[in-house]
């Protein structure tokens, strides 16, 4: 039941520094209010920060979902098309599959399933021969640095390194799971932080020799003229020794249908229920600055303020305060993505940190134009204030 105290009224830091005089009266009275409520200015502060970190982390997935298909299906997926066969078989293969219409060019690789063993760990993964010249596969890190092919020895996955508890330099044993099922020993020769799966990579000739084997292959990669695609793949699908052909395009276009489709269902979500908060919180910090300063407001319009500059000292608040969160939550979003990054980094996919300028930019608009709906339903009230009320000595 006690009274509320007396607020302070000393001279704020920027007057103590000299530069009160340089500031607008109405601007001064602004950084006077909000100097001499620090609590109330940082919760306020924080509460439009989330909201617009909100923002960030319900448009990030999208980036970084775009960033991951362009790096799979254009840097690292060079070909348009791919053939896998059903065993092993002669490198004259390849011959014959550059003599087809509409085939450009043809690079040979050669998979070979295995156990991976390091100590008490293992995963079953396949072991990938390719060209170390190869234009139509890349090997390609999260942040779009190609990683060369080491001329002997593997290169895995980050994540199955970890996995493995191996390093560069490492030895592992390889059960292979076909043919006779020999077990080899290989060197970690270096690690690639890609986007899917556990992934090892040798270089065609060091997996032969590896396997003490002749050239064989396994699977080609394509690069065609579209033109004669179907006719192609209709041959290619004919051919009694293949066992998979896959379009490259095919591939993207059934992404888009599922995967993309659901994440952009999931990214309208977020972003409704992100701007629904944005702007409950914007508006109730007005409101309640609104509620807390209306009979001082009131007499302010008493004593002769206009409405345009009683207007200026409460929106002014609102605006120094959007404008002081709206990095500090930027800077919250980043983070919460890197944290989602990390929670994400599973054996089946990771997603890399990417956050474009338009998910930056997005999320300080809605902010913005919260604030201002909310100052314009504010202003309103503004007008509304009981001058006659003010006039009465309170109990």
């Amino acid at each position: 039941m006690r009274p509320e105290p007396p607020t302070g009224y000393g001279p704020t830091l920027l007057e103590r520094l000299g530069l009160g005089r340089l500031v607008p009266p109405v601007a001064l009275m602004v950084l006077r209010q909000l100097e001499r409520h620090p609590v109330k200015t940082s919760l306020s502060v924080i509460a439009i920060a989330l909201a617009v970190s909100v923002l960030v982390l319900g448009n990030f997935f999208q980036d970084s979902v775009n960033y991951m298909m362009a790096a799979q299906f254009h840097w690292v997926q060079r070909y348009d098309m791919s053939v896998a066969t059903t065993e092993a078989v002669s490198d004259r293969a390849i011959y014959e599959l550059v003599r087809l219409p509409g085939v450009l060019q043809c690079e040979p690789n050669r998979s070979v399933p295995v156990r991976m063993r390091a100590g008490p760990r293992n995963r079953r993964v396949g072991i990938m021969g390719i060209r170390p010249d190869s234009e139509l596969f890349g090997l390609v890190n999260m942040d779009g640095r190609t990683v060369p092919l080491p001329p002997g020895g593997l290169l895995i996955s980050k994540q199955l390194a970890e996995i493995l508890d191996v390093d560069v330099g490492d030895r592992v044993q390889l059960e292979v799971l076909e043919g006779k099922k020999p077990i080899r020993q290989a060197m970690i020769a270096g690690t690639l932080q890609d986007f899917v799966g556990l992934s090892a990579y040798m270089n065609l000739d060091a997996l032969r020799q590896l396997m003490r084997e002749g050239p064989v292959v396994t699977g080609a990669h394509l690069l065609i003229d579209q033109k004669y695609e179907a006719d192609l793949y209709r041959e290619l699908k004919s051919t009694p020794q293949l066992a998979a052909v896959t379009i490259k395009q095919h591939a993207i276009d059934s992404f888009n249908a599922t995967v993309a489709k659901n994440l952009g269902t999931m990214k309208t979500i977020n972003l409704l229920f992100a701007c629904v908060i944005a702007v409950g919180v914007v508006y109730n910090c007005a409101r309640i600055s609104l509620s807390e300063r209306s009979r001082e407001l009131a007499t302010m319009r008493v004593v002769g303020f206009t409405r345009q500059e009683i207007s200026a000292v409460l929106l002014g608040e609102l605006a120094v305060v959007t404008l002081a969160a709206i990095p500090i939550g930027l800077a919250c979003g980043t983070f919460f993505a890197w944290w989602m990054t990390a929670a994400f980094n599973l054996e089946v996919f990771r997603f890399p940190l990417v956050i474009s300028r338009y998910t930056y930019a997005i999320a300080a608009l809605v902010v913005i134009v919260a604030s201002l709906v909310s100052g314009l339903i504010v202003r309103r009230r503004l007008d509304q204030l009981d001058l006659v009320a003010v006039l009465k000595a309170r109990e």
